[in-house]
């Protein structure tokens, strides 16, 4: 035989769909396992995405309206259903609006509680960057009392130029002393 053939011997297309075996899925993940794998059989296909459902609106009250019902006697046997109808509507309407109004009180303390947060962690912050420099003009001033307090020191040192001289040469060698003894002796680590 040249060409396949199908079960009724029917020529098959060689570059058709191939047949693919019935899989009844057994649970929910398996369900969408099978999706993944058709979405993913062509990538370049677009994967239909349904967009949200829009929300329920009421119909607008009429602007005028035209059978006004009146209180006489003579209403007919229908015309209760049609009130009915009319007021269930209408306080449908109204548990609408005041949902809304709802959802906007709702936005407007999460708006107010959003920028209250803000507030205080701004609060917050403001005081710890206060702290922190304080902090650090206290270093700074330390350490220039340390500086003047050691230019203070050397200005004395010069004015005793003639017993300086015999110090030096004391300092230097011990120095040299202490480069050339190790360093476990001296007590360093």
């Amino acid at each position: 035989m040249a060409a396949h053939t199908q079960k009724n011997n029917k020529p098959v297309k060689p570059g058709g769909k191939e047949a693919q075996p019935l899989i009844i899925p057994k649970n929910p993940a398996e369900e969408q396992r099978l999706k993944l794998e058709r979405l993913m059989r062509n990538p370049e296909k677009v994967a239909p995405i349904p967009d949200r459902p829009k929300e329920w609106t009421p119909r607008a009250p009429p602007e005028f309206v035209r059978d006004v019902m009146g209180s006489s006697a003579g209403a007919g046997s229908g015309e209760f259903h049609v009130y009915r109808h009319l007021r269930r509507r209408e306080y449908q309407r109204q548990d609408f609006l005041d949902k809304l109004a709802e959802h906007h009180d709702k936005d407007v303390k999460y708006i107010d509680k959003v920028e209250q947060n803000k507030l205080a962690a701004e609060e917050r912050t403001a005081k710890r960057r206060k702290k922190r420099d304080k902090l650090k003009k206290k270093k700074l001033l330390a350490k220039k009392a340390k500086l003047e307090a050691k230019s203070k020191k050397e200005d004395a040192d010069k004015s005793s130029d003639s017993s300086s001289e015999e110090e030096e040469e004391e300092e230097e060698k011990e120095a040299e002393d202490d480069a050339e003894a190790p360093s476990f002796i001296m007590g360093r680590k």
